[in-house]
């Protein structure tokens, strides 16, 4: 009878095997699991790795939203069409989300390493080299689709290399990707834009990207299934983790885990998070657009008005994270962080139609915003991920799929919902500056007409070659050779006068009083979040988290007693 094939070996060659060094060396470049948590040095430093990634990741994906104006004149696109950019990258994202919730199964450190490595190219080689604006949205759809990977993959890592009594620390640092992300887009857009051009501006971000990819290559590991699969309340948690992963079932323990993520606290508190955030979309998406429009600034000068929302919300989140994870709950810094920001977005909300309202009003109006929003998102981060560990800690990347889904539908709704909203914006994008600039370069032909407005209207009804010879004489007699030829010559601002101008001036006009309204339904978002708060998991009383932290050490302290009984 012939003997039964030996299983194949899954862990490779042996040390002493011929060429064993090159391969195991390669091998790190795609096994990244850790067999035993790991001491706080190198926890420490992979965190760093995962926050340093999700800025740069940001940075390549808002980095067009500051240069939007540029792109818009160099596609030639419509308003619109650029906003479906938007839309159609968000929903690619929303689905790619959905595809990174796999991660409980393939793990999380290849998902964003390579992930990062496909976007770094496309932002430095694809997007500035676009040769219409087709290719340029289905290049931001794939870069987008990365990030919605990407977006469910960090936080998954920064929650199993953070136990929960140090989470809201930790989500605090990794909440600072897209916000640290968004600063340095303003940051360097408002101090090169002037000698660069929109494509430059996407190439610094691109080589950020490759920069940081080779970082990660080398550097980011992840935990082992059976180490990450379990709750880690404290690091003195982490010789019980460790024994129980020895016989723990990573197969078992992850079946269901999509039905058990479609719950109220999952879904609902996902949902609440996203409709919070909807100035923060306007933010990345809308100032540039909103500031020019309404205000007359400049890219450069609205980047330099975000610096303040984005610095202070950093700040604001890491404060926040470490505050709560002294005091151990998470739901006060919600609901205070919520109110605060509610009260500061209406106060912004009824200055959005005061063409007097200043620069400085403005940016202290959003340091207050800044700082609420940090308040409540860095705590909520944390209480989200406690919430799925609740339900079931080996479903940790599905949780958060749910969460990254749930906020990428939302942007690409908000963002196809303000056109309808905001009518006036279109024309103002459109034609804005157009007719602003036929109007300076007119304005000495606009001043004859105006003097003699029956007389042109007159002659508007014909060409040169075909005016009447006595209406040509009457126009000579009144006006003078030298006057019809000031406004000859400038018949094509004119032109464009006669065909954008009324459009744009009741654009103007609207523009204002529309942006204002979306304003409030982002305060109606903000409010909607506060109710979900109380589904979510964790205390509301820091004495009570205490006397939890304790009777929950006391367990383990019993349960590794008991272990190492057994193993004398």
């Amino acid at each position: 009878m012939p003997s039964a094939s030996a299983p194949f070996d899954t862990r490779g060659p042996g040390a002493d095997a011929p060429g064993a060094g090159a391969r195991g060396s390669l091998a790190r470049l795609y096994r990244r699991d850790l067999p035993a948590y790991p001491a706080t040095g190198r926890r420490m430093s992979y965190l760093a790795i995962v926050v340093v990634t999700t800025v740069v990741l940001y940075y390549m994906l808002y980095i067009q939203y500051a240069v939007a104006t540029s792109i818009i004149t160099h596609f030639d696109m419509t308003y619109r069409y650029f906003v479906w950019v938007s839309v159609i990258g968000n929903a690619v994202g929303a689905f790619a989300s959905l595809v990174a919730g796999l991660a409980d199964r393939w793990g999380r450190a290849n998902l964003v390493v390579y992930g990062l490595l496909v976007a770094a190219l496309l932002v430095f080689f694809g997007l500035p080299n676009a040769g219409d604006k087709t290719t340029y949205l289905v290049l931001f759809a794939v870069v987008s689709f990365i990030e919605g990977i990407v977006l469910v993959a960090t936080p998954a890592l920064i929650r199993d290399f953070s136990p929960q009594l140090g989470r809201a620390t930790a989500m605090g640092y990794w909440t600072m990707g897209p916000v640290i992300g968004s600063l340095v887009v303003t940051s360097v857009t408002s101090s090169t834009l002037d000698t660069a051009g929109w494509q430059d501006e996407l190439r610094y971000s691109g080589a950020a990207g490759l920069v940081v990819f080779v970082i990660t290559l080398f550097a980011l590991r992840e935990l082992s299934p059976g180490l990450r699969d379990q709750i880690m309340v404290s690091l003195r948690d982490r010789a019980l983790v460790e024994a129980r992963a020895k016989g723990l079932d990573t197969e078992a323990v992850r079946r269901g885990e999509w039905r058990q993520m479609l719950r109220l606290d999952i879904l609902g508190s996902a949902f609440a998070i996203a409709v919070f955030l909807l100035l923060y979309y306007a933010a990345v998406g809308n100032f540039v657009v909103y500031f020019s429009t309404t205000f007359g600034y400049s890219e450069q000068r609205t980047n330099g008005l975000a610096n303040w929302y984005w610095a202070a919300n950093a700040l604001a989140l890491v404060v926040a994270g470490l505050l709560s994870d002294r005091l151990l709950v998470r739901k006060p810094f919600m609901i205070v962080g919520g109110i605060g920001a509610i009260v500061a977005t209406a106060v912004f909300a009824s200055l959005a139609t005061h063409a007097t309202t200043g620069y400085y009003t403005f940016a202290w109006l959003f340091v207050a915003i800044g700082v609420f929003s940090g308040v409540a998102y860095a705590p909520w981060m944390a209480s989200f991920t406690e919430t799925v560990e609740k339900r079931n800690p080996a479903a940790t990347a599905a949780g958060l799929a749910v969460w990254g889904w749930t906020v990428r539908i939302v942007v690409a709704v908000s963002a196809a919902f303000i056109p309808v909203l905001v009518t006036s914006v279109t024309p103002l994008v459109e034609h804005g500056a157009e007719v602003a600039a036929a109007t300076k370069q007119a304005a000495p032909a606009l001043a004859i007409v105006d003097a003699h407005p029956q007389l042109f209207a007159e002659l508007g009804k014909y060409t040169p070659t075909t005016t009447p010879p006595a209406l040509a004489a009457q126009a000579v007699k009144e006006v003078g050779p030298a006057d019809l030829a000031v406004v000859q010559k400038a018949q094509p601002q004119l032109k464009v006068l006669k065909e954008y101008g009324t459009k744009v001036q009741k654009a103007a006009k609207n523009g204002p009083g529309e942006w204002r309204t979306w304003w409030w339904i982002c305060v109606g978002g903000q409010v909607l979040f506060l109710p979900f708060v109380f589904v979510m998991a964790g205390r509301w009383s820091p004495k009570k988290a205490r006397e939890d932290a304790q009777a929950h050490q006391d367990a383990v302290d019993r349960e590794l007693a008991a272990l190492a009984g057994s193993e004398a």
